[in-house]
């Protein structure tokens, strides 16, 4: 049971334990970044991501906050890391299945129509994420308030983290596979959690995969025309306003 109690003061060795937890938040949210970051490219909007982005955060810290508290409960029911692997898995499979529109550049994920469809599929992958994150922060620490506080700062990293790769989504040619493989991974590890627990991969062996994923996602850069080319698509979906003369025909 995690104890959710403040302690009577805050010691050195608290203050360590929360260094770790902020280290492995951030480590651990870099490929949840890149999914967040690649999912609101479905908006083909810069200004409705960063919006999407911020409101589906706030959901997102909210559910991540409520998991922490019932972590203990959660983590005996087997049936929701199924639920979190089965989504992430879902995610991955929308993403590289065959399209008419299988070109370089071109976001193949999953579209949406408006700002209230891409909140939810935000919000949810963080907490399919955490499903992973948090397991992790509580075998490091049973205190609740430790763990409530890593999270905060975690998903405060995490939103400058997702920022950034908006940018570089388009920037460089295979980052949105490569951030669509480690969600793959997250999805296979929760999967694997639900079998037996001797079959997850160490932390360790986690982060060096996800590096070398990133390495590859990071090794090609589009042209300045692609990039371009790209920006005058996500403009075409904004409607136009014509500007008004000044002198109207009589």
């Amino acid at each position: 049971m995690i104890d959710i109690d403040l302690p009577a003061q805050f010691s050195p060795q608290t203050f360590l334990l929360l260094l770790v937890l902020v280290a492995l938040e951030c480590v651990l949210s870099a490929d949840n970044a890149i999914a967040l970051a690649a999912i609101t490219q479905g908006l083909q909007n810069p200004k409705l991501e960063r919006r999407a982005l911020n409101i589906g955060l706030v959901f997102a810290y909210v559910l991540r906050m409520s998991l922490i508290l019932a972590a203990s409960w959660v983590i005996g029911y087997w049936q929701f890391e199924l639920a979190g692997a089965l989504y992430l898995l879902w995610l991955v499979f929308q993403h590289f299945k065959p399209s008419s529109e299988d070109e370089e550049g071109v976001h193949h994920g999953p579209r949406f129509a408006s700002l209230w469809q891409a909140i939810p599929v935000i919000a949810l992958t963080d907490l399919a994420f955490s499903l992973d994150s948090v397991t992790t922060a509580i075998a490091v620490s049973q205190d609740t308030w430790l763990i409530l506080l890593g999270g905060t700062i975690g998903i405060v990293a995490l939103r400058f983290m997702a920022g950034l790769f908006i940018v570089w989504l388009e920037e460089f040619t295979h980052l949105e596979d490569a951030g669509y493989v480690t969600v793959s991974f997250v999805g296979l590890r929760l999967l694997l959690r639900v079998f037996n627990d001797q079959l997850v991969p160490p932390e360790w062996l986690m982060i060096t995969m996800v590096a070398i994923v990133f390495a590859w996602g990071f090794s090609k850069r589009n042209d300045m025309a692609e990039v371009s080319a790209i920006a005058e698509s996500q403009n075409e979906s904004m409607p136009e306003i014509e500007p008004v003369s000044e002198k109207d025909p009589v």
